[in-house]
């Protein structure tokens, strides 16, 4: 098990070059202009994005395509779709191609995959149930309580995540509560707590905002002519909805969609406090390849797999939104 790993010599060289360009296109464009431009201060940016976006990436995919002395390998992505297939070669290595021939395919690796992708399913699924309701309740122009709704909203984001799992705990252990009051009322303790329904409860309620503010965005943009001109040629309330309003609430869906999603399968801590250990997910699985097994070449594999899948979602609510219309609060 290797406890550290050394960054290869050419990350150093790319942030040494980065910050000398970097250096050198400030000196440049001062000569240039006689003076700082306002367009200057946003220089830092893209020497921000250089170290700690661009070339952390360049890292993991450098790790995942080499192997523990650095030589080139797709055994990394093999490891991910048979979990036996180190174990595999390594027996064939010992015992020969009959004894190796009868270890089975392992989907330890696969299995969380789909487990993580069907509970992040259940968990968009919820959210949208849930979130475009209270979105659409929020952005009634006669409704007084919007505001406060969406203040409401905006304070336990204030928490940290952390905290707001560990909050849960309280409510649903088995001294909890609820199991408390279900004591009082004769009804006997329930087992809450560690299970799956537990991971996605705790789930829906972190990422519920995540889902309801983009619906919210888009609802509030929305033109209040187009529903007055609706029930001029006839449409009843729940027809305008389905007709009008939905329709153009389209990108803000994609985009609670896509900020839900994604986050709900590589999310790692809600399993492990209100699972207990007895579901993991495709981040625990991560997490546990490089803190506790120390392979980083098959955590960056696995990391990379799920950085295509961001890609993907991303490149759907491009297509979906191109103009970036359902993101962020009005």
């Amino acid at each position: 098990m290797r406890q550290y790993m050394t960054l290869p010599w050419w990350s150093w060289l790319l942030m040494g070059l980065g910050l000398a360009l970097f250096i050198a296109l400030v000196a440049l464009s001062i000569r240039r202009n006689r003076g700082i431009k306002r367009s200057l201060f946003a220089t830092p940016y893209v020497l921000w994005i250089i170290i700690f976006t661009v070339l952390p990436c360049l890292l993991i995919a450098y790790y995942s395509l080499t192997d523990a002395s650095g030589n080139l390998t797709l055994d990394n992505f093999r490891t991910f779709w048979d979990s036996n297939h180190i174990m595999r070669e390594q027996l064939r290595g010992v015992a020969g191609d009959e004894i190796a021939a009868t270890v089975v395919r392992g989907s330890v690796n696969v299995d969380t995959l789909v487990y993580s992708l069907w509970m992040a399913f259940l968990c968009t699924a919820i959210c949208l149930l849930l979130g475009y309701p209270a979105a659409l309740f929020m952005a009634d122009r006669n409704m007084k309580l919007g505001a406060t709704l969406v203040v409401l909203f905006i304070i336990p984001m204030w928490m940290n995540f952390l905290l707001r799992t560990i909050a849960w705990m309280s409510l649903l252990e088995d001294s909890g509560l609820i199991n408390s009051l279900l004591r009082s009322l004769g009804l006997g303790p329930v087992q809450l707590m560690y299970n799956q329904q537990a991971v996605l409860l705790g789930m829906v309620y972190n990422f519920l905002p995540f889902m309801v503010f983009p619906i919210y965005t888009s609802l509030n943009k929305l033109d209040p002519k187009l529903g007055e001109a609706a029930a001029d040629l006839g449409c009843n309330p729940w027809r305008t909805l389905y007709k009008v309003t939905m329709p153009l609430s389209v990108p803000g869906v994609i985009s609670g969609i896509t900020m839900v999603f994604m986050p709900s399968v590589t999310t790692f801590f809600i399993p492990r406090v209100l699972g207990g250990g007895n579901t993991q997910m495709f981040g625990d699985l991560i997490e546990s390849t490089f803190l506790f097994s120390g392979d980083w070449n098959l955590g960056s594999a696995l990391s990379l797999i799920m950085m295509v899948l961001i890609l993907i979602s991303l490149s759907i609510l491009r297509k979906a939104d191109p103009n970036g219309e359902g993101g962020g609060i009005a």
